[in-house]
């Protein structure tokens, strides 16, 4: 805990501390990208929803916009990405998309726990799915011209609106006004909202965009991340030292457990189809909480991440 209060209070430093400095993992490899969106796919496709999506929408796309990239060549023809901090860089980007058209060219299986361990949900089958990305429709969405479509729209961001495919990238983002009402077919996100401050004006904005019965896809991580050995100890913070952890820095954990994301999916107006959970041994004592977090509920105290997929009433 120190450590970490020393690391935010360091950033009230004048000159030590930039908010768009450093990177935030993962989204720099073709292949984690790759992973995440398929795995993200299969998992609508397993809740038998629909999974041809013409309009999609990321929160938090981090260091490249491969995710995104992934559904515009599995079929979406709109990309909405918003960040608080705008990681992503036009050469990265690139990169990342030629590395994905030839990934799945190749039909690659979709990369497995062994390979990345961390990232979730898991899969009951890693294969390719072709009988949701069938040779008919990758022929397609794979085309030359199609591709290129792409690339230009990447390149040139701005300019693609009302194009053949459209990217928006919007980094610092803060207005649901940034996406037309019930036009999203689907709305994901890996590992970000457990990020967001504003919970309640998040949750709103996406049932706004999503069509009726359009999908949520999330997986949310609980644990303290790199602030504390003990997985849940940062509901242990009281929030003074909080306050000194995070410092000025735009984001950091808001320390919300499940029962938070599923009391704003309820009012919201979202029927849940799935919930996955991973749980662990809780490794703080209930009297070590802080007084803010002395009601947990034994569930939310023992849930480390969770996959929750929903769609739009």
């Amino acid at each position: 805990m120190l450590v970490s209060a020393l690391k935010g209070i360091a950033t009230y430093v004048p000159g030590l501390y930039r908010s768009t400095r450093g990177s935030t993992g993962g989204s720099v490899s073709a292949r984690y990208c790759y992973g995440v969106w398929m795995r993200h796919l299969c998992m609508v496709q397993r809740a038998s929803l629909p999974v041809r999506f013409d309009v999609v929408a990321e929160l938090g796309p981090g260091d490249s916009l491969g995710l995104g990239l992934a559904a515009l060549l599995t079929g979406a023809r709109t990309y909405y990405a918003f960040d608080i901090v705008p990681y992503t860089r036009n050469d990265r980007n690139a990169r990342v998309l030629r590395e994905l058209v030839e990934i799945f060219r190749r039909r690659v299986p979709v990369p497995d726990a062994q390979e990345f361990p961390e990232v979730l949900p898991r899969l009951q089958d890693w294969s390719f799915p072709g009988k949701v990305l069938t040779e008919a429709h990758l022929n397609q969405t794979l085309d030359p011209a199609r591709v290129a479509a792409i690339e230009r729209a990447l390149l040139n961001i701005e300019g693609s609106r009302g194009g053949p495919i459209e990217i928006r990238y919007e980094a610092p983002w803060n207005a649901a006004e940034s996406i037309r009402e019930n036009s999203v077919d689907l709305i994901f996100s890996q590992a970000v909202l457990e990020h967001i401050d504003d919970l309640e004006g998040t949750y709103s904005a996406m049932h706004r965009w999503l069509r009726p019965d359009g999908v949520l896809s999330q997986q949310i991580d609980f644990r303290a991340h790199y602030l504390d050995r003990r997985w849940n100890a940062h509901w242990t913070y009281s929030d003074l030292v909080w306050k000194l952890i995070r410092g000025r820095r735009p984001y950091l954990l808001n320390r919300q457990p499940l029962s938070a994301h599923l009391l704003w999916l309820e009012r919201m107006g979202f029927e849940v189809v799935r919930i996955l959970k991973e749980q662990k041994v809780s490794a703080v004592r209930r009297e070590q909480l802080a007084r803010r977090f002395r009601d947990l509920s034994d569930e939310d105290l023992t849930t480390s991440s969770v996959y929750i997929q929903a769609r739009k009433r």
